[in-house]
């Protein structure tokens, strides 16, 4: 009676093939949030985000300064000679002197540095923003570099079960050719099987180190090993569940912030302009004290000296109204609002965008989702087929051919169940990141579908 693969020993291959593949860096397993805390703290794009961040910050506050006191210390000494040879009392004249003040002034109105302060504000919630969109996509880079790794591992460990079960099915074909039960097709379908099974274990070989590097150096480790999604599988559905809810909230998207951050300096700057033509008040005041010593030697000879301290005192208040500038103020002002009007059109393009990308992303993960669960009734009606084909060849109705293609059939269904279950996973984070509410909490969100 010819041999067969029988669908429980395929199942205990597979469990062989992913045990053992999982047992050489059980040590070093991490999962998706472990991950990304390690990213947080090596990418080098996030981390430019966040030290520009950082800076603004600072710039906003060389702004502010504008609207404190300013106080300077001068000290000061000098020598000067003036010497009058044509005169009735000619001679030499040398002044020494020495001194200290200390000046000091305060902007007391003036609304276009009030307006450059509330700009560089604006300037913070821009740097902010943006740095929320490097979170944002650190944490979808890490999540799909993580299940690129995972989906090549069952790639790999699918594609080496299958080998095994057509070269168990290429022996049998061949013992079966030498007593005379079989013909040399089977032989040689099984062998044609085995070759291009072969050449895909290679090629998922090498799919699977690239995406280990890939995912390493973007951790910053070596040989990073991701932990495997808890059995049995259960993703959590969309929630919430209509697309209008989602496109609402995409209105605080990071994106959406920052092009209307820039629409308000864009107004801002429109005040400033028109600031050109209000007065500027600033009060002034300054305090000196010194020494002169003053030195007369007549060409008659002999000499007459002077000297004394020097105090100085003054204070007041400076008023400067702008009575015309060339029609620059003018110009100005009729540039700034059109520079306005284009702040205005570009966020709501960015609006228009990003519902757009959110709806297409809602409608993606829904799609995902009813494919998983298609796959997941591909993969039972499967492993009947596999099982009735078997039974077929044990009695002579079915041929080897037909066992290799149900074989096969029920490893390429497993592979893209697997593959789309975790294209769930990255696309519902790819939803939050299109809406704008993606965060850190959502990678521990994650993390619970992970084994332990």
């Amino acid at each position: 009676m010819p041999a067969a693969i029988r669908l429980p020993a395929l199942s205990r291959l597979m469990l062989a093939c992913a045990t053992a593949f999982g047992a050489a860096s059980a040590a070093q397993a991490q999962s998706l949030a472990e991950l990304y805390e390690a990213a947080r703290g090596y990418d080098a794009t996030y981390l430019a985000a966040r030290a520009v961040a950082e800076s603004a910050q600072y710039r906003a506050e060389q702004a502010h300064a504008r609207r404190r006191p300013k106080i300077d210390a001068t000290l000061n000494a000098a020598r000067s000679a003036n010497e009058q040879p044509n005169v009735s009392a000619a001679g030499e004249t040398t002044l020494r002197s020495t001194s200290a003040a200390i000046t000091a002034s305060q902007s007391l109105f003036n609304r276009a540095t009030d307006v450059e302060i509330e700009q560089a504000d604006k300037g913070v919630e821009s740097a902010q923003a943006d740095l929320q969109v490097a979170e944002q996509d650190l944490i979808v880079r890490v999540a799909q570099a993580y299940f690129d790794v995972l989906a090549a591992q069952d790639a790999l460990a699918r594609e080496q079960a299958n080998k095994k079960g057509i070269s168990e099915q290429l022996a049998s074909a061949k013992r079966n050719f030498e007593v005379g039960t079989a013909t040399i097709t089977d032989t040689r379908e099984a062998q044609a099987r085995f070759d291009l099974a072969t050449a895909q274990e290679i090629a998922a070989t090498n799919d699977l180190q690239t995406k280990r590097i890939a995912l390493d150096q973007l951790i910053g480790r070596t040989g990073v090993a991701p932990r495997p999604l808890a059995t049995p599988v259960a993703l959590p559905p969309v929630s919430p569940t209509s697309v209008d809810e989602w496109v609402a909230s995409a209105e605080q998207a990071p994106g959406v912030r920052k092009a209307r951050v820039g629409y308000e300096v864009t107004r801002l700057e429109t005040e400033r302009a028109r600031a050109g033509h209000l007065p500027t008040v600033g009060l002034n005041a300054s305090y000196t004290k010194g020494h002169n010593n003053v030195r007369f030697e007549p060409a008659a000879g002999g000499s007459l000296s002077a000297s004394g301290p020097l105090t100085q005192s003054t204070i007041g208040v400076t008023v400067n109204i702008p009575l015309f500038a060339g029609f620059a103020t003018q110009n100005r002002i009729r540039e700034t609002l059109l520079l306005e009007e284009q702040a205005r059109n570009n966020l709501e393009a960015v609006r228009r965008t990003v519902a757009q990308s959110t709806r297409q992303v809602f409608f993606g993960v829904q799609s995902g989702q009813a494919q998983v669960q298609a796959l997941e009734a591909a993969e039972a009606s499967s492993k009947l087929a596999l099982e009735a084909t078997q039974l077929g060849y044990r009695v002579g109705v079915r041929v080897n051919l037909d066992v290799l293609n149900a074989q096969t059939q029920l490893f390429t269904t497993q592979r893209d169940l697997a593959k789309a279950r975790y294209d769930v996973v990255v696309n519902s984070l790819r939803l939050r990141q299109a809406a704008g509410t993606l965060n850190p909490g959502d990678v521990n969100a994650v993390n619970q579908l992970i084994a332990r």
